[in-house]
């Protein structure tokens, strides 16, 4: 994830972005050559060549397909739900993660039938270590939470003992005050039926996970401090302590995070947000001529230091004098550029506690954390607490007209795409649901990128979102948007998309940007995880497939 200013590490580590590419055509060994800083002997930072192989198509479209998966489900209520998954690494190992979960409601329950299904994308920096593990626990986390919701009674209460020292060291008492929960339900009816008590419980969820695996190391620390420890203020050497680098390494590392929920019990779509990664729906609407077009609706912003309402809030929570510092450069503190992510303690914890566990946890492995930033003063600076959004969905015909809803004019949605930003870098979100409404409607082969808007209409929605990237990424979309080649080759929804992000129908420019190894590759792509949720009518008699079944 291209997340961080540049900071040295080996003599080889690539900085910046490739200045041009020499394409150079040989019979045997086609190859070009890329130019990029690197540090050279002296430690000073320089321009070097590197000579890239053009790899063989075939070879990169089985890289492409590789790690791809797709799935169906029917529901109780007889829609058939499809969904399929695709990632491509540029680092090495790939930093991105995600997971899926379909829970069905317990037959006890007074909103059965029905499920909640859940889809995740992670999108790792510093490391695999946060990203990997919310894949295993962040949807559970949410599960309890929502179980909790609907029985209060069986609330677990973490925040005794040393959980609760650990966020009085952590945090102010005005900065770990929760937003308030709503004190009457917004409307009658189940608890899990409320939106906005729903969205609270999905918020909550994700704060209480970041504060567990935040606080994870300095629980073990307690726990190993004898009374002479306490009186001589000595930090005891846990470094070989089973779990010192297991509780550290989530925590120092960082991930985004989002997560889109569906109740098919009561047709609500949650979206929730930690970070930059981002959702877009594709909503079917019939026009007067008949053709009907695609709506895209942006179901979450880039929470960057680009986003005006994301700098403005960083502002509102840190004192007057560090204004103009809080965010440089579009980062957080000058450094990183997402303003909410899980981990990434080193913009959480109060200085004297990142000396405390390094001290006791990192340096006798030889693993020394790095400082705060330099303009560190009032932490926390980061937060996981999401934005979460809710939509309304049903399930008309597509030639049929809209079912109005309880929302107003909220129209149906039919596909959701969940990706982390190294889609979004190389791909608007315009383009993205035109890729796959095309998909759908059987488009094959290359198509010009200046026809498809006449092959799939599509509008704007209400909610176009904040694009929380840099200029400089806006212009290479609307260059790149003037001229080449879409392709629909891929069966895979998710695949489609990226062979599309990174050159389509145009096979010089996919194999050369393909081709690059790491971590080369960071200077021209990052990551990408993409999921692709679509659905429709379906028969109940139909088969369920990778079902996973649980209690809420």
């Amino acid at each position: 994830m291209l997340r961080r200013v540049w900071k040295p590490v080996a003599a080889t580590v690539v900085l910046g972005v490739p200045s041009y590419y020499v394409y150079r055509s040989y019979s045997r060994n086609p190859s070009f050559e890329l130019s990029i800083r690197a540090r050279g002997p002296d430690g000073k930072p320089e321009m070097s060549t590197r000579r890239i192989e053009i790899l063989p198509l075939k070879t990169l479209e089985d890289r492409i397909n590789q790690n791809t998966s797709v799935s169906s489900h029917t529901s109780p209520e007889g829609i058939r739900w499809n969904h399929t998954t695709a990632f491509l690494a540029s680092n090495d190992p790939i930093e991105d993660a995600n997971a899926t979960q379909i829970v069905h409601r317990d037959d006890s329950d007074p909103s059965a039938p029905g499920d909640y299904l859940f889809f995740t994308v992670m999108d790792g920096h510093s490391g695999t270590h946060t990203s990997q593990l919310l894949s295993k626990v962040l949807i559970k986390a949410v599960a309890l939470e929502l179980h909790s919701l609907s029985n209060p009674s069986s609330k677990i209460d973490s925040s005794s003992g040393v959980l609760s020292s650990a966020k009085n060291l952590l945090w102010s008492p005005k900065r770990s005050t929760p937003s308030s929960f709503p004190s009457t339900p917004s409307h009658q009816g189940p608890v899990d039926a409320d939106p906005a008590r729903v969205s609270y419980a999905i918020a909550e969820a994700f704060a209480r996970l970041d504060h567990e695996l935040t606080s994870a190391p300095l629980r073990i620390l307690a726990n190993n401090l004898d009374e002479e420890s306490k009186k001589n203020r000595i930090v005891p050497d846990l470094s070989q302590h089973p779990l010192a680098l297991t509780s550290m390494l989530p925590a120092i590392s960082g991930s985004c995070a989002i997560m889109a929920m569906f109740d098919t019990a009561h047709r609500d779509l949650y979206v929730a947000c930690t970070g930059d990664s981002r959702a877009v729906a594709g909503v079917w609407e019939p026009t007067e001529d008949g053709k009907g077009q695609w709506r895209v609706e942006v179901l979450s912003e880039d929470q960057t230091g680009r986003n005006p309402n994301e700098a403005q809030r960083m502002r509102s929570e840190h004192p007057p004098e560090e204004s103009g510092d809080v965010i440089r450069n579009g980062r957080v503190l000058g450094g990183l550029e997402p303003t909410r992510a899980f981990g990434d303690s080193r913009y959480k914890w109060p200085r004297p506690i990142q000396e405390t566990l390094n001290e006791a946890f990192m340096k006798g492995n030889g693993r020394p954390i790095r400082p705060p930033p330099s303009l560190f003063k009032t932490p926390p600076y980061v937060t996981a607490r999401p934005v979460v959004t809710h939509r309304k969905f049903t399930f008309p015909s597509p030639n049929s007209p809209p079912t109005p809803s309880s929302e107003g004019s909220q129209k149906p949605t039919r596909f959701l795409v969940l990706a982390t930003d190294g889609l979004w870098d190389e791909l608007s979100n315009t383009e993205v649901v035109s890729l796959v409404a095309g998909h759908l409607q059987g488009l094959k082969g290359n198509v010009p990128k200046s026809n498809l808007p006449s092959l799939v209409h599509t509008t704007i929605g209400e909610a176009s979102g904040i694009d929380g990237k840099s200029a400089s990424t806006q212009e290479h979309k609307e260059r790149a948007a003037k001229a080449g080649n879409w392709a629909f080759k891929d069966e895979n929804m998710s695949a489609h998309l990226i062979r599309n992000a990174f050159g389509g129908g145009d096979e010089i420019q996919l194999r050369k940007k393909l081709s690059i190894p790491a971590p080369y590759s960071r200077q021209s792509r990052d990551d990408v995880t993409v999921t692709v949720v679509w659905w429709e009518e379906g028969n109940k008699a139909d088969v369920n497939v990778e079902n996973v079944k649980a209690k809420l």
